[in-house]
Order: C-alpha cells, then structure tokens, then sequence
C-alpha cells in the first residue's frame, strides 16, 4: 500500500506540467488560468499553426527524420552485425575508436560539421573542391548531415547482435548463402526489438535537436519545429495558450512513436544492454 502511494505521487508529480500544458492550450485567450478550463477551446491550436508556421517547419522536421531514422536502421545495424559476426583484422580497434567519439562534447564538433556544410562539394553553388558557393547551409542536406549514422546505434546493434547464435549463420553458409542473405533472411527478423529502438532513439534525437538545425538554417525555408517554437516564444506579445498548443503538437510525434514501439524498446533496451 505505501508502495502504491508513493508511486502515486511521483506519477502525480510527473503529470502536472503535462496537465497543465493542456489546460492552457485549452483555455481561450483572456480567460482567467484554471486547472480546468471554464470554456475549453481548439482556437489556440489553429493560431499555433499559423503564427508559428509549423507546417512548413512540421514538413522539413519530418522528411529530416524520416530519412534520419531509415538510415540508422540500415547503416549502424550492419555495422553492428559486422562487428559481431564478421570480425577482421583491427575491427575491435575502429569499433572502440568509434564509440570513444561518443564521448566528445556536441559543442565541440559544431564547428567542424559546420565547415564540412559550407565546403560540401558540388552544392550551394560550390565547385568540386567545395569552395564558391554556401554548400548544405540552409537546406534539409545540411540539417541531416550529422543523423544520417549514430555511433551509439552501433553500439547497441554489436551489442545485440553479439547475443544471437552464430549456429544460425554456419548453417546458412553450409547451404550456400551469402553474408547478406544471412543477414538479411536470418538475423534481421530476429532484430525487431534492436530496429524498434534505433528507431526510437533516432527519431526523438533528430526531431527534438535545437542547436545544429539552429547553427545551420539561416532562413524559414529550413526551420524546424524546435526552431519555429522557439522563434515563436520570443515574439514581443507571447501568447500562452497558442504557445503551449504549439509545444502539444509538437509532441505528439515523439509520443506516438514511442507508444507504438514500447514493447519492442524496451525489450531491445534491455536485451542490448547486458549482452556481449
């Protein structure tokens, strides 16, 4: 019974934000700020959209991620199975120098991902050599630049890879098979729980990002939503219950997205963790 109302409360504790959040998002504009609005409203979203201008933020948000997490679900989880099954000369010492970068400060490496934006070749106007032109600054290339391969989504995918039987690829290579076919016929299948979260954690990391899509767009035609929301919130005449709408929808996708592969985040979460 304590233990029930202990977690009560820190549920509780946890949910008030969210409740409020909505209740101002509900309440209209003037009235007075209540737990429970008097006369709930939709107004304040349909002013979110369009002061905000999150459709077109909402649009380049998700092609970003979209892209983002498809190729985190390809690139990293055959690294990982790479690392796991396929061991060559050296690979132990790439795998830890790639985790090692990890490590390293966010803020450390904006300056350096910003110069390989501008100096990208053969786009924004620049030559071969990357010079001429502002490169992927300002575009939807330059805001994926840096989510197209996640070195922790390697880690998780050695990680569990290194848990499953290697019987399974003896026996498909006494059959014939090539290493992609086994990958591809044998382990992937038994990898949903593994996709479940490298998509869930590339998803939030991409569409929740402030400070790169901040360094990179320099106009509205490459804002994202944590951009538009920002730009929003800083206006002179703030409106709270359209800001607070705003921040819901933004939400929202997180939120689905994580609902519909809870099970199987949770299970690659844990399974990825303590094996290897």
């Amino acid at each position: 019974m304590r233990r029930a109302l202990v977690l009560a409360a820190v549920t509780a504790v946890v949910l008030l934000p969210f409740w409020w959040m909505i209740s101002l998002a509900l309440t209209p504009e003037g009235d007075p700020i209540s737990f429970v609005p008097d006369r709930p409203t939709l107004d304040n979203f349909g002013t979110a959209v369009q002061a905000a201008d999150l459709d077109r933020a909402f649009a380049n948000s998700s092609i970003v991620t979209i892209i983002a997490v498809a190729a985190n679900c390809v690139v990293p989880v055959l690294a990982g199975y790479a690392f796991a099954h396929l061991p060559f000369r050296g690979s132990k010492v790439i795998f830890y120098a790639l985790i090692s970068t990890a490590a390293i400060p966010v803020s450390v490496t904006l300056i350096p991902l910003f110069l390989m934006a501008k100096h990208f070749p053969l786009s924004g106007g620049n030559d071969v050599l990357g010079q001429g032109g502002s490169g992927l600054l300002d575009s939807l290339g330059g805001l994926l630049l840096p989510y197209l391969v996640g070195t922790m989504n390697i880690f998780l995918s050695r990680q569990y890879f290194s848990g499953l039987d290697r019987g399974y690829a003896e026996a498909a290579r006494m059959d014939g098979a090539g290493e992609l076919r086994i990958f591809f016929s044998v382990y992937l299948p038994l990898a949903r729980p593994l996709l479940a979260l490298v998509a869930v954690f590339s998803f939030t990391g991409v569409w929740d990002d402030f400070l790169w899509p901040l360094v990179v767009s320099t106009s509205e035609r490459s804002t994202t939503v944590q951009l538009a929301i920002t730009v929003f919130a800083s206006t002179g005449n703030v409106k709270y219950g359209a800001l607070m709408a705003a921040t819901i929808l933004v939400s929202l996708p997180v939120m689905i997205v994580f609902l519909v592969n809870q099970r199987g985040f949770i299970a690659g979460l844990s399974e990825g963790g303590i094996k290897g």
